[in-house]
């Protein structure tokens, strides 16, 4: 179902995508709507319907109020205090009834913010509450009794008193404090919390506009929806209140950041590579967790936009935008009752995580942050301009991150090769039990998912011991680079088993060099006990797909066949692998070619590229491009990886023109 009430398109305005911030408006308008039919009749708990999260109800009902405020809090904002639909009035009566006797089992109350472990999950909603009223201060927090205010006080400072689990969440007490500090509540008690917030952002920052989530090494969406939203909305609404230290304007016309304000530069930095993250259908990535949020992908964008930290113009920053919000509008996210349903496109379970419950998906609020921009503001009255993907094929090395990003202008295919980003907390220990077909695979796409646990691995390099496949958990990047139309990126990790089991001395090295559509896998293998099998598998897709996903044999590999994924992915409900397999024992190099492209026609594999030369000791491998005659010449021990033009590319130990 689209969301009923949108306006006309307008392709003068938005070739692309037919969207303008009037259909922002009422998409806001529509979830908003459809959502408090399931309030309570005080209106502090939404309880929208669908299996609880591993929280509970109660705290699934304050996530539903708390989520679509925020959504209510950007439109309502945005428009300067305008509220047609009398939004607040009830996010008002609803803050009063909620704040009255928190921690009973009543019609209305909230729940209590405890730690982590013990009621966690009200923590992450302080901060979208706290949001939401710094956002719509003047028309609804000033208005408030001050009996309501010292109740929203008391209970928002439960964020500040229990400990958040250790990545983003410590960026829900920063924003509780930095409301309480903007209405002039501020204390000790804020301060601490918001400078550990930020201490913590300093270390967590790896470079390239690329935050981790936590102290391992989780790159994904909460670097935009999260780790760069939180501290650069902060610091612009400081700006708008008068604060001196202060990032942004509050009309869009943000200034870039001081040396004691990094974190506008860092969004910057970031949308240079994030805003290649979206296909040419507006698809997002797909990758990583809480994906069940969906355009809240695109919240980077906008808030670029809004803080005028971004190096993208006005149009293109709107066609990622609308293009995102529309994707999924159209692909069946909104259900019959107007409700966003946990999943992708409609729901899917394997999307979810255990804290995912009925009103999660209501985080895709955040891409609302767009609507800050006034009505005259560029991003709404320039033409919409061709997304990055659009524009020519792309190849970006991101060596902080660990990630490498091919994107094809032929068919909008944004492909995204996985050397860096595990998801494995520090401490964690490492079993195949464990893994996390979102964070595992080799490579990850706009148009594909993994395929979900159980079935056989896509995109992934595997042993097989007596029976059991490896899995792949914590990645140690080896590096990464890119020249001009090709790239690379590599890693090693330890393949693990179930219960922890490993094999001592087992280690996989994995380098990918990407050209085009085309991907060079190519591994190397320590350690395989005799009577091993070592597997490669590719994209998977649907049976009638118009995708095309293959592979092709260069070295070591010895059958191929393809291999079924009854359980699908989030872009089909079943699916094929294509599969490599060979004997492994010792120290093996496997080399292939892959590809995954929406083309009518394209080339076969086999006539793409072929070996040229194997190093005796399997340490290194050369393979010769059929296109150009150019070469890739990738070294294990130490990693060396180059690629030359015809006229320079000598296999190796060829003599130099003119050599005797």
């Amino acid at each position: 179902m689209v969301i009923s009430g949108l306006p006309a398109e307008n392709r003068e305005l938005s070739p692309r995508t037919g969207y303008t911030r009037e259909h922002w408006e009422a998409a806001a308008d529509g979830l908003l709507r459809a959502a408090w039919r399931w309030a309570t009749p005080g209106g502090a708990l939404l309880d929208l319907p669908g299996p609880p999260s591993a929280s509970g109800v109660r705290s699934d009902g304050l996530e539903g109020y708390a989520r679509t405020f925020l959504a209510a809090a950007f439109r309502v904002a945005g428009g300067g205090g305008k509220d047609p639909h009398g939004w607040l009035d009830r996010y008002a009566r609803g803050l009063a009834a909620g704040t009255r006797t928190p921690g009973r089992e009543d019609a209305e109350s909230w729940p209590l913010i405890r730690d982590l472990r013990v009621q966690g999950q009200p923590m992450v909603e302080s901060a979208s509450v706290a949001l939401g009223l710094r956002l719509t201060r003047p028309w609804l927090w000033d208005r408030l009794d001050g009996a309501v205010q010292d109740r929203t006080e008391q209970w928002l400072r439960g964020a500040l008193r229990h400990a958040p689990a250790p990545n983003n969440w410590y960026l829900f007490p920063f924003t509780v404090a930095g409301f309480l500090e903007s209405v002039g509540r501020g204390d000790a008690e804020t301060a601490r919390a918001r400078r550990i917030g930020l201490g913590l952002l300093e270390q967590w920052y790896a470079g390239q506009g690329w935050y981790a989530d936590g102290d391992g090494r989780a790159f994904d969406h909460y670097n935009g929806w999260a780790l760069h939203l939180y501290p650069v909305l902060d610091a612009h609404l400081a700006d708008g209140e008068g604060a001196p230290d202060g990032e942004g304007a509050p009309d869009g016309g943000g200034a870039p950041a001081g040396p004691g304000q990094p974190h506008g530069a860092r969004l910057r930095t970031h949308l240079d590579s994030h805003s290649l993250l979206f296909g040419a259908d507006g698809a997002p990535l797909y990758f990583g967790r809480s994906l069940t949020y969906r355009f809240a992908a695109a919240a980077a964008v906008g808030l670029g936009a809004v803080t005028g930290h971004t190096p993208l113009t006005p149009g293109t920053s709107r066609r990622l935008l609308s293009g995102s919000l529309r994707y999924f509008l159209d692909r069946g996210a909104v259900d019959d009752a107007g409700l966003l349903r946990p999943g992708w496109h409609g729901a899917h379970t394997a999307t979810l995580q255990p804290y995912s419950g009925p009103a999660s998906p209501y985080w895709a609020a955040k891409a609302f942050v767009c609507l800050l921009a006034p009505a005259r503001d560029p991003l709404w009255t320039a033409t919409e301009e061709p997304a990055p993907c659009e524009r020519a094929d792309r190849v970006l090395a991101l060596p902080a991150p660990g990630l490498l990003v091919q994107s094809t202008r032929a068919d909008g295919l944004v492909r995204l090769h996985n050397h860096g980003s595990d998801h494995v907390g520090p401490h964690e220990a490492e079993s195949a039990a464990d893994q996390d077909p979102l964070y595992a695979r080799h490579a990850y796409s706009t148009r594909t998912g993994p395929t979900a646990y159980g079935n056989t691995p896509d995109n992934h390099l595997a042993l097989v011991v007596s029976g059991t496949r490896s899995a792949r958990r914590r990645i140690h990047p080896l590096g990464a680079g890119h020249g001009d139309g090709w790239g690379w990126a590599a890693s090693w990790h330890r393949p693990v088993f179930a219960a922890g089991t490993g094999v001592p001395g087992l280690r996989v090295d994995s380098v990918t060099v990407v050209r085009g559509r085309r991907e060079l896998r190519v591994h190397r293998v320590q350690g395989a006990p005799e009577g091993s099998r070592a597997e490669q598998t590719g994209w998977a897709t649907g049976p009638g797909d118009t995708l095309r996903s293959a592979l092709h044999p260069l070295h070591g590999w010895e059958s191929a066949d393809e291999v079924r994924a009854p359980a699908g992915t989030a872009f089909t409900p079943w699916a094929l692998v294509p599969r490599l397999t060979a004997g492994a024992a010792g120290t093996g190099l496997y080399a292939a070619l892959a590809t995954l492209t929406a083309e009518p026609d394209p080339e076969p594999l086999a006539a793409a590229a072929a070996v040229s030369q194997v190093r005796a000791d399997g340490a290194g491998i050369e393979v010769r491009w059929a296109d150009d005659g150019s070469l890739t010449r990738i070294g294990f021990g130490p990693l060396a990886v180059e690629h030359l033009p015809a006229a320079s590319a000598r296999p190796t130990g060829a003599p130099s023109p003119g050599a005797a």
